[in-house]
């Protein structure tokens, strides 16, 4: 039931977020738009290879910080 209500707070504070700057989920699908063109257009030089981006680093940093983070809000609850 907790996580129903953090679930719910988070949405509506992203949308909040996005209601306070006018046109950022825009500027935010064009700047996805551009990067997913720009990286089918490195693949298409050579059509034999497929390039794939695999960021672990990102992955694993993202990992232990949640982590921290989950144990402290249950530590807290």
């Amino acid at each position: 039931m907790k996580w129903l209500l953090v679930s719910i707070v988070l949405t509506v504070l992203l949308n909040v977020a996005i209601r306070l700057w006018p046109g950022a989920a825009q500027r935010g699908t064009e700047r996805l738009t551009d990067w997913a063109a720009q990286g089918s257009s490195e693949a298409g030089r050579d059509p034999g290879r497929t390039r794939v981006f695999f960021p672990w680093k990102a992955m694993l940093i993202a990992s232990v910080v949640l982590t921290v983070v989950l144990n402290v809000v249950l530590r807290i609850v």
